[in-house]
């Protein structure tokens, strides 16, 4: 399949599409970072009942100015990176055979083209993922809280990075992460929508509309994304822990210590109880992801490599099936669009 899209196109509809996405469903990334993180018990449940606390749900909009801001560029490069790599790849896959069937089958194609982009995307994302995760778990008092959009939760979680490099610390994670979940999701995307097309054109129900091709490829794009996000929930769970350490870390190591004792004990915390946990985890997540993941399974199970990935596969089904629909209907309107331009 070929497109006459120009560069323009794609960086409209991707950062168009990933806009409308992060608005609709932040609350749910929002809930899924404090479930994964590892002070959930201990901030968002109460231990005499077992019950949520209601501060789980509380500033469910912390941290969104940062992602808008670095969206827009990322997944603009992102969808140019795949479209142009994609058709790139294409063109050098030579056809074997009587029948002219390519040598590398298509879904590889896909995954080789997604996963380029999607480096290129992680290294532009990386900064903004940092401070948003970490401005989720940002306390608030009650009153404050009631607020669900929040600039000074970004301020405070920015002012914990003493220096810029600590705000890429968790770029591999966060590609670990993406890499396999887009190889899996755009062949098994592409190959839904192809499939759900053939068979609405098979038995003349196709209508050729732009509203046809964006629901067709929103229910392709959020099929394939929860099933890959329910895959990938164990190097997510790793991916959060470490982002979210990744001021606590540096914090530890310049002796904080005493500072983040004190600031436990005005919040009615036990300050010894919250220093150990910070060191704890700094030291661990400095060991590496590998090391990080062996602890959370010895310490919480399978289970607890598996946390939030109900809630992930909800929301990823939702944003994926947004985003990639949003996105197609949005290049194919520009395309249509300037193609009846150019015909006057």
């Amino acid at each position: 399949m070929s497109f006459n899209n120009t560069n323009t196109d794609i960086l409209v509809a991707g950062a168009f599409a990933a806009f409308s996405v992060d608005l609709l469903v932040y609350p749910l990334d929002t809930i899924k970072t404090r479930i994964q993180s590892p002070d959930y018990k201990h901030l968002y449940t109460n231990a005499s009942t077992n019950t949520i606390n209601r501060s789980l749900f509380r500033g469910l909009y912390q941290g969104i100015g940062s992602v808008v801001i670095a969206t827009v560029p990322s997944s603009g490069a992102f969808f140019t990176t795949y479209e142009g790599t994609k058709s790139l790849l294409h063109r050098l896959n030579p056809s074997v055979g009587t029948n002219g069937s390519p040598m590398i089958p298509t879904p590889f194609i896909h995954s080789a083209a997604s996963s380029v982009a999607e480096l290129v995307s992680c290294f532009i994302l990386t900064p903004a993922e940092v401070l948003k995760q970490n401005a989720q778990m940002v306390q608030k008092s009650t009153s404050a809280s009631t607020q669900a959009f929040d600039a000074n939760a970004t301020i405070q979680a920015l002012r914990k990075f003493n220096k810029p490099s600590q705000l890429w610390r968790g770029y591999t994670a966060l590609a670990a992460r993406n890499l396999p979940f887009t190889a899996m999701q755009f062949p098994m995307f592409e190959h839904l929508k192809q499939t759900i097309l053939s068979y609405r054109r098979q038995h003349g129900i196709a209508r050729g509309t732009l509203l046809e091709k964006g629901l067709v490829t929103a229910v392709s794009a959020g099929t394939a994304g929860s099933i890959a996000a329910v895959i990938t929930t164990p190097v997510d769970v790793i991916k959060t822990r470490i982002m979210l350490s990744a001021a606590v870390e540096e914090g530890v190591k310049l002796g904080e210590g005493k500072q983040a004792r004190k600031q436990a004990e005005a919040q009615g915390k036990d300050g010894n109880v919250e220093l150990k946990r910070a060191q704890r985890t700094a030291q661990v997540s400095r060991s590496g992801g590998l090391a990080l993941g062996r602890e959370i399974l010895r310490v919480e199970g399978v289970k607890g490599l598996f946390r939030g990935g109900a809630l992930r596969a909800v929301w990823t089904a939702l944003g994926s099936g947004l985003y990639l629909g949003v996105y197609e209907t949005g290049r194919t309107y520009l395309e249509e669009r300037r193609n009846t331009e150019g015909a006057v």
